[in-house]
């Protein structure tokens, strides 16, 4: 597959009938096109909290209502878009390059509940509701056939996939929802556990980036502000969106925009797991809050490809802070930037100053985490 960045971008439609083979064009891809932007259309927001409760921004109110919402409502569309390091679209030695947009039938019009101005704004960007309907992919089959694939962090080595979205606490409320075929986890904790277990740490909200940057609005406004242009679609169609997004993404990457506020905000503004108005406290205390070990600021574990996988567990376990929370197959990781690998998966719980284990996740970590 070469690469150009000067051919004309296709939005590959994909309904039931061509799962299988659009799931084997990402497999093959995603390697060495390990960035993943994704945006998802759903039916808009049937519950929503009161204004105040909108100004304090608290993340755990703002998670019960998306867990509300999305325990609620269907999606309709998911958007992946695919590039390298250099922003450049899988195309398939072909003329030319190429992102996804899933069509569910989950969603009937008829049946479920919505929010009026949101399906009336997607039926002007012309979704097809009842072409969904009869044609579209059943969520349980995208959700068995992404394991089958190995289109997950737990699969397939999918150590260095890194996962872009844009306001992206429902795009990847509605993921979860569909891989665990059950509602959202009851408290938030739960849920980026099982985010970062079914994805890795590597997922970044663009939102969350640009409100240090001084940018606010919408997807359409910041693509002014960034003069990044939308070069195929429109506005809430998925692919085009996920693309949308990722050239955000690969703009700033390419200014160095990250490289340069990495030292003097200790890595604030592009913190992994840091979805949009879930973040516990604008610092990285958050992700030190749950555990996750990537950016633990303490001591590192330092071992080395060759050690086996107790002397992993031991390292893990001396290591300061609140509960240690980790699991991996047959990758590496990051620790206070710096290395350490292993080959087999585990999963290590911490217990100190008094934070617990929740149930739910020692129970995801015993079914799930097995050695391979």
């Amino acid at each position: 597959m070469s690469n150009s960045s000067n051919k004309s971008v296709v939005v590959r439609q994909v309904f039931a009938e061509d799962l299988d083979s659009e799931l084997l064009m990402i497999k093959a891809a995603i390697l060495r096109y390990p960035f993943v932007s994704i945006d998802i259309e759903f039916p808009g927001t049937i519950f929503k909290p009161s204004k105040q409760m909108i100004r304090e921004g608290n993340p755990i109110i703002n998670y019960h209502y998306m867990k509300l919402n999305v325990d609620a409502l269907q999606i309709i569309q998911l958007g992946l878009s695919l590039s390298n390091a250099q922003g450049n679209l899988p195309n398939f030695d072909s003329p030319f390059s190429y992102i996804w947009e899933f069509n569910f039938k989950d969603f009937d019009i008829n049946r479920d509940r919505y929010a009026s101005d949101s399906i009336e704004l997607l039926k002007r960007q012309e979704i097809d509701f009842e072409k969904n309907k009869e044609k579209g992919i059943d969520s349980k089959d995208f959700a068995n056939k992404f394991w089958d694939y190995g289109l997950l962090f737990n699969c397939y080595c999918l150590k260095s996939i890194t996962w872009i979205t844009f306001h992206g606490t429902y795009d990847f409320g509605f993921m979860l929802k569909i891989l665990t075929q059950s509602p959202l986890p009851l408290h938030l904790h739960s849920f980026v556990h099982q985010l970062a277990y079914f994805f890795g740490y590597n997922i970044f909200d663009l939102k969350y980036t640009f409100k240090f940057l001084g940018l606010l609005g919408g997807l359409e406004k910041i693509a002014q502000a960034l003069n990044v242009a939308r070069i195929t679609g429109s506005s809430h169609q998925a692919g085009s969106d996920s693309l949308l997004s990722l050239r955000y993404f690969m703009k700033l990457k390419s200014e160095n925009i990250f490289e340069s506020k990495w030292n003097e905000t200790n890595q604030i503004l592009l913190p992994p797991l840091a979805l949009y108005g879930l973040v516990q406290t604008e610092e990285l205390g958050f992700l030190d809050y749950w555990g996750l070990i990537n950016f633990h600021p303490g001591d590192s574990a330092v071992v080395s490809a060759d050690d086996d996988e107790s002397a992993v567990l031991d390292d893990l376990l001396r290591l300061e802070g609140p509960f240690v929370d980790y699991h991996c197959n047959s990758c590496s990781a990051d620790c206070a930037r710096k290395r350490y690998h292993c080959q087999k998966q585990f999963y290590v719980h911490k217990r100190a100053r008094g934070n617990s284990v929740p149930k739910d996740v020692s129970e995801a970590a015993e079914t799930k985490t097995i050695s391979q």
